[in-house]
Order: structure tokens, then C-alpha cells, then sequence
């Protein structure tokens, strides 16, 4: 039981503590009118009945059109009498002793359901809240992670509050929310994060529309995931960078490539070819991690500086306000022991002007913090500014560079070469295939790409053209990142 219950009888709700709630809800000037005429309980659509040691949920049904109600801080131990109100939309039941999620099943409008602070221990009976788009169920007894998986046929949740629940502790639990349902734009009164979202869709790829196929992997993997980098890797804008990642991908859906292997001198071309650009991407990736650092570093030496001048700020205050109080004291002292009539307006006025002194201090000691948090924050600003736009540049390749740094410049310039070592072993190949048709050197498969000339020039260069597009968008995307932070 709650502890109004030991000092409070616990109620039932009737008729009369309706009735005194609509009336409190009245204007002040409607007031005498609601006590005494009878009021019409079917236009009432809010009511608030909190802190009124509620025990049970009874004779709401004449409320027939009720939208919002408040029924926090009670003693309420179960969900019930609730099932007319089916223009619900807004139902507070935070701050009781409910154990089971029930009861609600005809409120099919109900948009925001906060169940906060009560003794629920599992996530259930909602199905018929598809229109439920707020729902906070924080500081419960959920033990189990995976209840939250109930929650994903709530169509139209895009908040909701878990905090304060046993399984909050563990560890990768907001990755694992988050995986579960892509939809949440606030997750424990925090907006969901980008860098959030594109960690898990680096870890569950391309099939992030049937994410439940993933989740074992996030929930078993992210630990050594997180151990080798790859969060810190999309903090630092590098994600598919490190490896052959980035290169891989250049290639996965290209199958006319695979088969342009088996040509006189391609294979040669696809030995040296990822070598260079893999080289160039992890150069790119180790650059991209020591610009992390540094930042992070400016960032730090921020708030290290920030909380600097508002130390000293607070100590100066508490030394001028203690050393106010000490005089105004000894004032007090002094003209408690003296009794005399002028002498306490000589002091009362002495008082005042001492307060006058004690504002001007302030405000001046205020005034010169804010010069200081000013000069800070564009000190601060011109660093940010200077290491995006550094960034930037350099990944671009927009000044030159010692040969020894690499560019996505760099990576299309790897691709072109390649493409035009690839084109001239094409048309070699299909001026010999010109002379002797039947030349039987060749895979059937790749013989027919050569039926038609303009055919297989077509094939290269869109392949080409896709491959382009992709160093386009991982550039993007990195600059993107670092325009956003």
C-alpha cells in the first residue's frame, strides 16, 4: 500500500467526489451555478482526481465522453470500471499500486498512458491501443528486456519511458529498444540519436525492415563490437572504412564483373586494384579517428573550463553572501542589545543600502561570468570551426596534399583507372572474338556478354557508374556527419 494509506482512509470513487472535482474544474465564476444545478455529466471531458487516496476505480460510466483523466497518486491496486469511456485519450495512472496491465481493451483512441511508478511486472493486454502514440511505464518491476518486444505492435508509439525498471541496468539496453523499435523519436525523455540509428543499421545491414532477424546478433554481439571499435568508429564518421569494407561493397550485386574475371589480364587488374583502395580507406579511417580525438579532446577542454568558471563564480557568491549575512547578523545583534527607537532606523536604513551593495555585486559578479562564458563559447565555436572545415577539406582532397594522405579523390581516381584498364581488355577481347567467333578460351557466360559490342560496354560502364555513385555516398555521408556535429 502507498503511505497515504497510513495516514489517510482509503476511497472509493462516488458520485460526490465527482461531483466537488467537476466543480473545482469550474471557473470561479460558475461555480455557485455547478452546486446548484445538477450537472450534466455527459459534457464533462476532462476530469482530475489526483491525490484523493483512490482505492478503487468505480462510477466513472455517466462520463461517457471523457477525454482526459487523471487518476495519479493514489492507492489504486487494479485497472477497472474504465471500459465506457471509450473517448479516452489521455489516462494518468502514475504513482499507485497496480500489479497487471488490464482493463483497457475497449480505450482504442487512447493516444498517451503513463503507468508510471506502480508494481507492474509485465507488458501485456494493449493490443487494442494501436492508436497509443505516449506511453510511460518507467519505475516499474520489468526484469525481463524482452518484454519490450511486446511493444512492437503499437504501430504509433514514438515515446515512451522505461527508465527506473530493473532491466535499464543492463548493459546495451537502449541499443536493444531502439533495434526493436525503430519508430521511437524519445526514448526515456531523450531524443533518440542518429549516431544511435546508424550504429544499428551498421550492425543489422540491409535487412533493417525485418530487424527481430537481427536482434539476437545485437543483443550478443554489440559487447565485442562495441570492444573492437565500431561505435566509436560511427562517433568518428569512419564506419566502413577500416578493412575492405567500403570495397566489398563496390562489388557485392555486380555479377557481370565476377564473370569478367576469367578475361587474359583481369585478374591481374583485380589483385592490385582493392590493395590500393583498401590502402587509401584505411588511411582515410585512421585519419578520420585521430580527428575524433581531437575533437573530443576541444570538447572536453570545454566543459573542463566551463565548469571552471562556474566554480569560481559560486564560490565568489557564497563568500559575498556569507559575509553579507555575517554583518546583517551582527546589525541584529547589535540593535536587539541596544533597544533604542533611532539607532533602529539608523541600522533599518544602513540595512538597506547594505542589500543594495549585496545586488550590485552580484549583478556585477554575474556580468563578468557571462563575459567569460561569452568569450568561452567563441573561442570554442572558432576551434569547431576550423577543425570541421580542416576535416572536410582534407577528405575531399580540395587543396593537394603530401602523397602520403588520402582523399576520396583518391578512391575515384583508383576506380577510373581501373575502369579504363578494364574497357581497353574488353575491346581487345571483343576484336579478337570478331576475328575468330568461335573461340572456345572462354566460358560460355561470358562469350554471351560479347554477342552484342555496345551490349557489354553498357554493362561496364554502368557498373562502373554505380561504383562511383557509392564512394559518392559514403563521402556524403561523411560530410553530412560532420556538418550535423
Amino acid at each position: 500500500m502507498s503511505q497515504f494509506l497510513s495516514n489517510i482512509e482509503p476511497n472509493i470513487i462516488d458520485d460526490e467526489m465527482v461531483q466537488k472535482a467537476i466543480e473545482e474544474k469550474c471557473p470561479e465564476d460558475l461555480g455557485d451555478l455547478a452546486r446548484r444545478e445538477s450537472t450534466n455529466w455527459k459534457f464533462v471531458t476532462e476530469l482530475q482526481l489526483s491525490f484523493k487516496s483512490i482505492l478503487r476505480i468505480d462510477n466513472l460510466w455517466p462520463l461517457e465522453n471523457l477525454t482526459k483523466l487523471q487518476l495519479d497518486n493514489n492507492v489504486i491496486e487494479k485497472i477497472e470500471g474504465l471500459q465506457s469511456l471509450v473517448h479516452l485519450v489521455w489516462l494518468d495512472l502514475s504513482f499507485n499500486n497496480i500489479e497487471v496491465i488490464e482493463g483497457l481493451d475497449t480505450l482504442v483512441k487512447l493516444q498517451d498512458l503513463s503507468l508510471y511508478s506502480n508494481r507492474i511486472s509485465k507488458i501485456e493486454h494493449m493490443d487494442t491501443l494501436q492508436e497509443l502514440q505516449i506511453f510511460s511505464i518507467g519505475k516499474n518491476n520489468l526484469t525481463v528486456l524482452e518484454e519490450v518486444v511486446y511493444l512492437r505492435r503499437l504501430k504509433s508509439l514514438r515515446t515512451l519511458n522505461l527508465s527506473g525498471n530493473p532491466f535499464c541496468n543492463e548493459e546495451h539496453y537502449t541499443l536493444f529498444v531502439v533495434a526493436l523499435l525503430p519508430s521511437l523519436v524519445y526514448l526515456d525523455f531523450k531524443l533518440v540519436r542518429d549516431s544511435t540509428v546508424r550504429f544499428l543499421h551498421s550492425l543489422i545491414g540491409k535487412s533493417g525492415s525485418n530487424i527481430l532477424q537481427s536482434l539476437c546478433f545485437v543483443a550478443l554481439r554489440a559487447g565485442s563490437l562495441q570492444k573492437s571499435g565500431s561505435q566509436k568508429h560511427t562517433t568518428a564518421f569512419v564506419e566502413y572504412l577500416n578493412g575492405s569494407l567500403l570495397f566489398d561493397s563496390l562489388y557485392e550485386e555486380d555479377r557481370e564483373a565476377a564473370k569478367l574475371a576469367s578475361l587474359p589480364g583481369v585478374e591481374d587488374l583485380l589483385q592490385a586494384y582493392p590493395c590500393w583502395f583498401v590502402s587509401v580507406c584505411e588511411n582515410l579511417h585512421n585519419y578520420g579517428l585521430e580527428e575524433y580525438e581531437k575533437r573530443e579532446a576541444e570538447v572536453s577542454k570545454f566543459y573542463k573550463r566551463l565548469h571552471e568558471i562556474l566554480a569560481v563564480n559560486q564560490e565568489e557568491s557564497k563568500r559575498i553572501i556569507s559575509d553579507f549575512e555575517s554583518r546583517n547578523q551582527r546589525r541584529l545583534d547589535e540593535l536587539y542589545q541596544a533597544g533604542s527607537g533611532n539607532l533602529a532606523e539608523s541600522e533599518r536604513a544602513q540595512g538597506k543600502e547594505n542589500i543594495r551593495q549585496l545586488w550590485d555585486a552580484l549583478m556585477t559578479l554575474e556580468a563578468l561570468v557571462s563575459n567569460d562564458l561569452e568569450e568561452l563559447l567563441q573561442d570554442f565555436k572558432r576551434s569547431i570551426d576550423v577543425m570541421a572545415s580542416t576535416f572536410t577539406e582534407n577528405i575531399q582532397g580540395i587543396y593537394p596534399f603530401p602523397t602520403t594522405f588520402c582523399t576520396f579523390n583518391q578512391c575515384r581516381d583508383l576506380e577510373n583507372e581501373h575502369h579504363e584498364k578494364l574497357m581497353r581488355i574488353v575491346i581487345a577481347t571483343q576484336e579478337k572474338l570478331d576475328l575468330d567467333p568461335f573461340d572456345e578460351s572462354l566460358p560460355d557466360d561470358v562469350q554471351r556478354l560479347f554477342e552484342d559490342k555496345n551490349t557489354i560496354v553498357n554493362i561496364i560502364n554502368t557498373s562502373h557508374s554505380i561504383r562511383l555513385r557509392k564512394i559518392d555516398k559514403r563521402e556524403s555521408d561523411m560530410l553530412c556527419n560532420i556538418y550535423q556535429w
